[in-house]
């Protein structure tokens, strides 16, 4: 049996020390290392030592009888959040560690809330138990409170034995555990049976509690989680091979390796994927690997060279392209060098980095280069990334918010194209979307009017590049694309015509609507001496924002609420020195708004909506092709403009 188990924390609770336990325990390592030693063995990477913090998701493997246990180290820290959720996507089985001291964070309830998105059952342990201020009763109702209800605690839980509190949360939780509870059944392998179903339907969460540094509880812990996990691959060897990517890594000789979970059927050397011939299978172990000659499903493997593949492509069967990242970054930062470093090697090192994290979006536009960050210690690992990697001495300047536009109203866009040789048309109308639900595209247009080929062909376009807003040029989002008509020529048309007039359409589109400007809110979580709660009330009602009544615990006290990006992130700053050192504050997105002053930023922007992506047209008469200007647009279009909803 092959089983993935993913590791994931809030920064700071233990997770790589807890590895360390689990893959010693395992005979994985022959001796046990320690982060503040920097000989972690899952933190090998020179930037991972240095700062003490998990960067990179790597991965071990162990034997347990006849199974076969993959162990997938994820970072904790909130600024490499989009390489913990691509983790995510190979896991079987997770762990969450959650520190007894500072209890369930604001990272924590990200990685919960991204564990429920991708269905993956989920078991706890609260660490540090022997750590002063450890409260672990108090935690589990904070997990019960903030994460799920049906968080059960286990110690105690053994191959052999169980509790009878434990049995009683199966049998409130399941008809026939209930009834032989209720005729006095108490063998702990029929309960173990109907435990370890809850676990895989998620209807339960076991909490399991120790002290990773010295290891109490670790081997309990370990006994349950090998006993109580179970997957089907071996089910799955004989269908059709197809497996999904989840990191690209590469290496200093300058290739890619990729990363991939076998989710079904098997690959072996010499086999073609995306039409091309493997040439090796590896099996990582930290940073060594070993190579193999077949990798079958439920396989963690890795291969170089597959040229054109992206993380979340299905490889084999069902072959698709996915990409449902929820990591968004909320700052764009510009990137600047002096000579003699030029900027087409920056930009080459900088799309690579794109390769392994997209989150990164890279832009290089009138403006310059620039990219998306989740915040300064992600800037700061990538200015090391890229001296030691490409030897590039690049500094990131200008952070600025990552705002988002959207329309108010439904308009409508015409873009035509037709130089010499060349025609397309295409009649658009955006219609506002929920909050949240990005770009969509239907089709009002029938195939009688307009082949399918060409629909197709314009919906991809809809979704190949990122569309810029008219206020400000940010991300266009939350709209729906409906494509209302078209015309193609039978001699002249080319695919690329359609690009064309499929971007003119939407810039003309978005000049005729009524656009808004959206920021971005987080939620966060602020924990400081209860003494200051007085001082932190009056910063929240500065900040204007939306919080919670205060939790006491101790003489700590913690205020959750909303606040806007650009708020929150500058009161983080300076929240250190504000409460001598004794405040914590954590936050993540959840959600854009309209922006508060939005004129101002629109104006403070200076943005020319007529120097990127045109919303002109370009029109053919006498042999030649002129340029008509967007308002007049709908003047020349070959198309009647009547349109039905």
């Amino acid at each position: 049996m092959k089983k993935t188990i993913g590791i994931l924390a809030h920064v700071d609770a233990g997770k790589t020390t807890f590895s360390e336990q689990v893959l010693f325990r395992m005979g994985a390592l022959r001796s046990l290392g320690r982060v503040d030693h920097q000989d972690a063995f899952l933190d090998a990477h020179p930037i991972e030592k240095r700062r003490g913090i998990t960067i990179f998701s790597d991965q071990a493997v162990f034997q347990a009888g006849e199974d076969t246990y993959y162990w997938l180290d994820t970072p904790g820290h909130v600024d490499f959040s989009p390489e913990m959720e691509r983790a995510i996507d190979a896991m079987d089985y997770a762990l969450v560690v959650v520190s007894c001291v500072e209890g369930v964070q604001s990272h924590t309830e990200t990685v919960w809330r991204l564990l429920k998105k991708h269905q993956v059952p989920t078991f706890l342990f609260l660490n540090k138990i022997d750590r002063a201020g450890a409260d672990p009763a108090a935690v589990v109702e904070q997990i019960r409170a903030r994460l799920s209800p049906e968080a059960v605690c286990c110690d105690g839980l053994t191959p052999d034995s169980m509790p009878d509190t434990l049995m009683e949360s199966i049998a409130e939780r399941d008809e026939a555990a209930l009834d032989q509870l209720l005729q006095g059944n108490t063998d702990p392998a029929f309960y173990q049976n109907i435990l370890m179903q809850e676990i895989r339907s998620r209807a339960l969460f076991p909490v399991f509690s120790g002290a990773a540094l010295s290891g109490a509880g670790v081997g309990a812990f370990l006994k349950m989680l090998l006993l109580l996990t179970r997957t089907e691959y071996a089910a799955r060897e004989s269908a059709p091979f197809s497996a999904k990517v989840y990191k690209i890594r590469h290496e200093k000789q300058g290739g890619r390796v990729y990363f991939f979970k076998v989710l079904s059927g098997s690959v072996q050397v010499r086999d073609e994927v995306c039409g091309q011939k493997i040439t090796e299978l590896r099996q990582y172990q930290g940073m060594k690997y070993q190579l193999l000659p077949r990798c079958s499903a439920g396989d963690l493997c890795a291969v170089p060279g597959l040229n054109g593949v992206k993380i979340g492509d299905i490889l084999g069967a069902n072959a698709a392209r996915r990409d449902h990242s929820e990591s968004e970054p909320m700052l764009q930062s510009t990137v600047t060098f002096d000579p003699p470093v030029r900027s087409d090697q920056v930009l080459r090192a900088l799309r690579e980095l794109e390769e392994e994290d997209p989150t990164l979006c890279v832009e290089n536009d009138s403006s310059g280069l620039s990219i998306r960050v989740m915040g300064e210690i992600q800037l700061d690992v990538l200015t090391e990334l890229l001296q030691e990697r490409y030897g590039l001495n690049v500094r990131f300047g200008n952070r600025r918010v990552i705002f988002l536009e959207t329309i108010a109203e439904p308009a409508i866009g015409i873009g035509h194209y037709e130089p010499l040789r060349h025609y397309a048309e295409v009649h658009l109308r955006l219609v506002p979307g929920p909050r949240g639900s990005g770009i969509r595209f239907e089709s009002k247009c029938h195939v009688d009017i307009l082949g399918l080929n060409w629909q197709r062909l314009i919906e991809t376009h809809v979704f190949e590049k990122q569309h810029r807003g008219v206020l400000t040029g940010a991300p266009l989002t939350d709209v729906t694309v409906q494509l209302l008509t078209g015309r193609a020529h039978l001699k002249h048309t080319e695919g690329g015509d359609f690009r064309e007039a499929t971007y003119r359409a939407i810039r003309n589109a978005l000049m005729n609507a009524k656009s808004v400007l959206l920021e971005p809110v987080c939620a966060f979580t602020l924990r400081a001496p209860a003494e200051l709660y007085g001082r932190l009330a009056g910063d929240m009602t500065r900040l204007r924002a939306d919080c919670e009544p205060p939790v006491y615990a101790g003489d700590m006290v913690e205020i959750s609420g909303q606040a806007t990006f650009r708020e929150i992130s500058e009161y983080a700053r300076n929240l250190p020195a504000q409460t001598h050192g004794r405040g914590a504050l954590t936050y993540r997105l959840d959600h854009y708004t309209l922006a508060r002053d939005a004129d101002a930023l629109v104006a403070e922007s200076g943005y020319n909506p007529l120097a990127d992506d045109t919303p002109d047209s370009v029109f053919c008469a006498k042999g030649a092709g002129f340029v008509v200007h967007w308002q007049d647009v709908p003047a020349y279009a070959h198309l009647p403009q009547e349109y039905c909803d």
